[in-house]
């Protein structure tokens, strides 16, 4: 029998975590159509079709072997020219954190560029994204769920070291639960 790899579980967060990460997209930019990873197979599932009519601005997907705060692994948001394929591995470099309040709890979403992406790879800090990309990401995410009657907030954007931060205490989370 094959060895399969499961991509929250047997896929590294990289050798240059917290600075690179592989991110593993679910979902990719431009789509309506919510995936995830499903936690006991390893599989890609539908999870909803967003009820509005906003499209993902960004590529979405996750840290492998980390664990935030809500119970899954950490989010990340991939800033790339292109829409990346689902279940897609990627070398993101991380330049910020955009902390979220889902129904009531905390939601990180590590905020990266790819890594291998010259058109965006140049970015190394929040304060080098145009305004109007934070305007936008703050907007989808607030406002996606307001059709199911669901409340999400933006607490606010972080730098890198905060992100830095996040991602190696969701490492040490995942340690405790899984290793």
């Amino acid at each position: 029998m094959k060895h399969v790899i499961h991509p929250w579980h047997g896929v590294s967060y990289g050798e240059d975590a917290p600075k690179i990460v592989k991110a593993l997209i679910e979902i990719s930019q431009g789509s309506r159509t919510k995936y995830e990873i499903d936690k006991e197979t390893g599989l890609l599932k539908l999870d909803r079709v967003i009820y509005s009519s906003f499209h993902y601005p960004v590529n979405y997907g996750f840290i492998p072997q980390t664990l935030g705060w809500d119970g899954d692994p950490l989010d990340i948001l991939v800033l790339c020219s292109q829409s990346i394929q689902p279940l897609c591995l990627v070398d993101a470099t991380v330049i910020g954190n955009m902390q979220m309040i889902d129904s009531g709890e905390y939601d990180d979403k590590i905020i990266a560029v790819a890594a291998n992406d010259p058109s965006v790879n140049h970015i190394t800090n929040m304060e080098e994204l145009p305004r109007h990309f934070i305007s936008e990401l703050r907007n989808y995410f607030e406002q996606y769920k307001v059709l199911e009657s669901k409340e999400v907030r933006i607490e606010n954007f972080q730098d890198k070291d905060d992100a830095y931060r996040i991602i190696n205490e969701a490492i040490a989370h995942y340690k405790t639960q899984y290793a």
